[in-house]
């Protein structure tokens, strides 16, 4: 480790001559082909609309399908990357070889139970995808029921959605998508002979939900501009066109999911959109069934169900609950005039998911900023928390298949605590630690220490940020360091491990993660704070948590490295615009940055549900206003940006691939001086990135060499 301590403390090398060279090179230049357009009075001018294809939908589903002249510019934007990085590739593969090294190849799911047999995943030497296997409870010879690594074998893209066994044990119901689009085709497999059957079902969201009988499931159809919009029922052996319809949602801006209820009772049918929500039950054990209404949709309220004995459990914000409280209901008569309290609301502490086995109710929720783990014993009609002592860490909480049993599954980690399985006792309180996350090269948590800071914004909230620090150079401040933020849609960033920011902290980088607003870290509150009128908040939350580490001596301007990917990559680009004085360099990953663009054009995938994140600026002038003061790409200025790496994906139905074509494009042209401004296109991958563990990997690598060249430790 000798040499990542002498890279952590010399000075820059030759940064400003590494940085020039590469800015002499010959970027691609795009065509400017203006589109003029008038919204609310405003004339809006668009000079790379063309990278849009009239064909998109078809190039989702076909990517040689893109026309020939965008195709041409993206591969010109990939061989003009690869060369300003070419002084990296040893670097990379150094990299590679790291992170490669931190995972056990040969890795293996702790079992979950279900009846006769024990079911898994793992991975073999060198492969790439999951094999989906099962053994006989309690030991016996493993029987593979899906080898991801045959199967995508030969497929630029390949993942696997699902793999769900039917009731019986006899069948598996499975789901591939081989674009990265995320259209999944659903199969079903004949465990005793290994056979598929003749059913294939495509354009679904890949889920799966078997009848109580095994012989038809429920799956969920994606239409053509890929919203999830209708419920089928597919009964073995028949046509896919034959498929009965159960429910429909005809609303664009509202998604459609399906789940099975941890009883197995129920197909339960969530239809929501971002403020609001409605579910509908599909009995399990009725070929015949019909879907039924739980409660009525209302604006504003959210609520999730699931079901135990003669009542339904809800999660809900209903009736003023900011950060949600549970309720049930009789199953007879479920409608909101029937809700009690089961769990009252309490402002501060936010209830993120819930689970329910026969005789103990669990919760997971978070406060201050902290997660915990609930158990209420139902028969004694006690409650207790399961503790934690590290300063920062990060929770999940797992329901198996089993309804009928004591043992909760969780999984703990913290920032520099690998990720420990434990099963637990919720009647003896006996904790059993099934796995450990392994690290092959090794790693000990003793030589890194972790810190939470709480950064105040410029209207006096507190934004904490959690840092991951080499513990020899917690006092040397004014190092390298990377702040990766996101701050939407309520989504929270837990201070979980990743044993991938090891080879930047092992460098001498500090890794700060911030929880701005936009994200639900503080409350259903901090997730108000940071959307629609209130959007601009998580990119002055996320400038504030860089100059509090700053005046907290961390470290220093043009030593930062911004990081953020989807909603966190219009993040990226708004700092970028706001504060470019500020940062070595930033990377954004499948960024939104196109916001007024997209969220005008109503015909892609996810504009209409979007229109309650950000605003509908159609028919809303303000929305409008706010956002178009903001959008990355309607931003860019005649100033001097630090160095761009922005990445996309060709058939991402999420944050569509001319996003960061067009940003990259509008900024060369624009900005006087700074970068170079990036682009790199997976060309055979969508909003994920790459397919393959492995694969994955060279993205991450290429991430790391960048942020270490912005700085000049490449």
């Amino acid at each position: 480790m000798t040499a990542h301590t002498d890279l952590a403390e010399a000075a820059p090398r030759s940064e400003a001559a590494s940085l020039s060279a590469a800015r002499t090179r010959a970027a691609p230049v795009a065509a400017r082909r203006p589109q003029t357009r008038v919204v609310h009075g405003v004339e809006l001018s668009d000079d790379y609309a063309w990278l849009r294809a009239d064909n998109w939908q078809e190039v989702l589903r076909d990517p040689s399908a893109l026309p020939a002249d965008i195709a041409a510019y993206l591969r010109a934007e990939n061989a003009y990357t690869d060369s300003v990085l070419a002084p990296t590739r040893d670097l990379q593969s150094e990299l590679l070889k790291e992170l490669r090294g931190r995972i056990k190849e040969d890795d293996s799911q702790v079992p979950w139970p279900d009846g006769p047999w024990d079911y898994y995943s793992r991975y073999r030497e060198g492969g790439q995808h999951p094999i989906i296997c099962r053994h006989r409870r309690g030991g016996g010879a493993e029987q593979i029921l899906l080898d991801g690594d045959a199967l995508g074998q030969g497929e630029p893209f390949f993942e696997i959605g699902c793999a769900e066994h039917s009731p019986d044990h006899s069948l598996l119901a499975w789901s591939t998508d081989t674009r990265g689009s995320e259209f999944f085709t659903i199969r079903v497999r004949d465990l005793a002979t290994g056979r598929d059957f003749a059913d294939e079902i495509v354009n679904t969201d890949g889920r799966v939900v078997w009848s109580a009988g095994g012989r038809a499931f429920y799956y969920v159809h994606v239409d053509e501009n890929h919203r999830t919009d209708r419920v089928f029922r597919h009964r073995l052996g028949s046509d896919a066109a034959e498929d009965e319809l159960i429910l429909e949602e005809l609303d664009p801006g509202w998604f459609v999911h399906i789940h099975r209820s941890h009883s197995g009772r129920f197909c339960i049918v969530s239809m929501h959109e971002h403020n609001s929500a409605e579910c509908h039950l599909i009995g399990l054990d009725d070929p015949h069934a019909k879907s039924r209404l739980v409660a009525a949709r209302e604006a504003g309220v959210r609520y999730d169900v699931e079901h135990r004995g003669d009542w339904l459990y809800m999660r809900t914000n209903a009736d003023g609950a900011e950060d949600f409280k549970i309720v049930r209901a009789p199953l007879a008569a479920p409608s909101r005039s029937n809700w009690v309290d089961d769990v009252r609301h309490r402002r501060g502490r936010f209830i993120i998911a819930g689970a329910l086995y026969q005789d103990f109710s669990v919760r997971l929720e978070r406060e201050q900023g902290l997660p915990r783990i609930v158990v209420r014993d139902e028969r004694a009609n006690e409650e207790h928390a399961i503790a934690f002592e590290e300063e920062a860490y990060s929770l999940d909480i797992h329901s198996g298949y089993e309804f009928d049993t004591p043992i909760l599954r969780f999984t703990y980690s913290s920032m520099t605590t690998p990720a420990e399985v434990y099963d637990y006792d919720m009647a003896t309180r006996a904790r059993t630690l099934r796995k450990r996350q392994e690290i092959p090269s090794g790693h000990d948590p003793a030589r890194y220490v972790t810190r939470r800071l709480m950064a105040p914004a410029s209207d006096g909230e507190l934004v904490p940020v959690s840092l991951l620090c080499r513990a020899d150079l917690v006092d040397k401040g004014r190092l390298p360091l990377l702040l990766q933020g996101y701050g939407a849609y309520g989504t929270a960033m837990p201070a979980g491990f990743n044993a991938n920011r090891l080879s930047l902290v092992d460098r001498g980088f500090v890794y700060a993660l911030t929880h701005i607003r936009g994200g639900t870290d503080k409350g259903w509150h901090w997730y108000e704070d940071g959307k629609l009128e209130k959007k601009p908040n998580t990119f002055s939350d996320f400038i504030a948590s860089a100059h509090h580490l700053i005046a907290e001596g961390w470290t220093t301007r043009k030593r930062i490295v911004a990081q953020g990917g989807s909603a966190g990559g219009m993040l990226m680009g708004a700092v970028a615009n706001l504060a470019p004085e500020l940062f070595a360099g930033i990377i954004a990953d499948v960024p939104f940055v196109d916001v007024i663009n997209t969220m005008l054009d109503d015909t892609l995938p996810l504009t209409p549900p979007e229109w309650l994140e950000w605003g509908n600026p159609i028919v809303d002038a303000q929305a409008f206003k706010t956002m178009l003061s903001y959008s990355p790409y309607d931003n860019v200025g005649a100033k001097v940006y630090p160095p761009i790496l922005a990445l996309g994906g060709l058939t991402d139905p999420r944050v569509t691939y001319w996003e960061p074509a067009k940003w990259v494009a509008k900024l060369r042209a624009t900005m006087a001086g700074g970068g170079p401004i990036l682009l790199k296109t997976n060309m055979d991958a969508g909003h994920g990135g790459a397919s393959g563990r492995f694969s994955r990997l060279e993205q991450t690598a290429l991430q790391q060499a960048f942020a270490l060249w912005c700085v000049g430790r490449a």
